[in-house]
């Protein structure tokens, strides 16, 4: 399975994984699963980094790689499909990360529950 972390579940495997669920331990440690970590969420973290809303002691793209996460562009393709999503969800880093997974049919892994009233594979 293709697997989007959504921003706040790559920083919980990366720094905190006990607040992941075992079932999303599980899923991430599943040696058959790919998993990404999107562009957007490196541009959502280094903004909010910026901004002093979120102190990183480490680069995302380089903890990404070294966890054997990989990134994911962010297309035109992808940011096409913005155009169409509902506004049930007004975090716009978070309504990108459902339309690129949209996009390329991968399954999304969050805790927010918003993102369940959108047409997007999610993972357990």
């Amino acid at each position: 399975m293709n697997l989007i972390l959504d921003t706040h579940i790559f920083l919980w495997a990366i720094a905190t994984p006990e607040k992941l669920t075992e079932r999303q331990r599980g899923e991430i440690e599943q040696p058959t699963n790919r998993l990404f970590l999107s562009a957007i969420s490196v541009a959502e973290l280094m903004i909010k980094a910026s901004l002093g809303k979120l102190t990183l002691t480490f680069d995302p793209k380089e903890a990404a790689l070294a966890s054997g996460i990989e990134t994911l562009p962010f297309t035109a393709e992808d940011a096409s499909r913005l155009g169409a999503l509902p506004f049930h969800h007004r975090d716009p880093f978070d309504r990108m990360l459902i339309a690129q997974a949209q996009s390329l049919g991968y399954v999304l892994m969050t805790s927010d529950r918003e993102f369940y009233r959108y047409e997007v594979k999610l993972a357990p």
